[in-house]
């Protein structure tokens, strides 16, 4: 029965390394990796491209639960799409293994708690934002688009909205949004 791994770290600054000598220890002769966020599957081609490769008797095997999925609803979608297929998921660092009735409750467990974390995480963010903003530290993010400059090119200048968005360095459709 072959072993697939899968490792995932956020960022681009992150490194893959520490996985990566997990899963190869664990036995995985193949290890799919990315630099993704996991708080949602889209964009994630490693892993889209190993859930449609894997096949009945094949394991996947992660070193976190928290590398697959950072919520539960997702966690769950996966899950039921590996037990549909007969593949078994498992982790290095935790006791899952779902051809286990054990391993499948632990996992549920974990993924509760993954996405407790990532919520815990977001309420922070979003108060220490509220408290900078406060402070008169926080602004937001720079405004990219000058209106007043789009149209004083469209009324002055006379250019049309792919000259003005060449000169200006936006998309043709945010000309267009501005000008509406």
């Amino acid at each position: 029965m072959p072993i697939y791994g899968y490792a995932r770290v956020s960022t681009i600054d992150q490194d893959l390394a520490i996985q990566d000598a997990a899963l190869r220890a664990a036995g995985c002769q193949v290890i799919r990796s990315e630099k993704k966020s996991g708080t949602q599957r889209e964009g994630r081609s490693e892993l889209a491209t190993l859930l449609e490769f894997l096949q009945k008797g094949d394991t996947l095997m992660v070193t976190r639960v928290d590398r697959l999925a950072r919520s539960v609803a997702d966690l769950q979608d996966i899950v039921h799409t590996l037990k549909a297929k007969g593949v078994a998921l498992r982790a290095t660092e935790q006791p899952i293994d779902t051809s286990t009735a054990s391993g499948k409750a632990f996992l549920d467990m974990l993924g509760v708690f993954a996405e407790f974390e990532t919520n815990l995480r977001r309420e922070r963010q979003l108060e220490g934002i509220a408290a900078a903003k406060a402070r008169g530290v926080y602004k937001g993010r720079r405004r990219q688009i000058d209106a007043a400059e789009i149209r004083r090119l469209r009324d002055e200048e006379k250019l049309g909205a792919t000259a003005i968005a060449r000169r200006l360095g936006i998309a043709r459709a945010s000309v267009y949004r501005v000008l509406a």
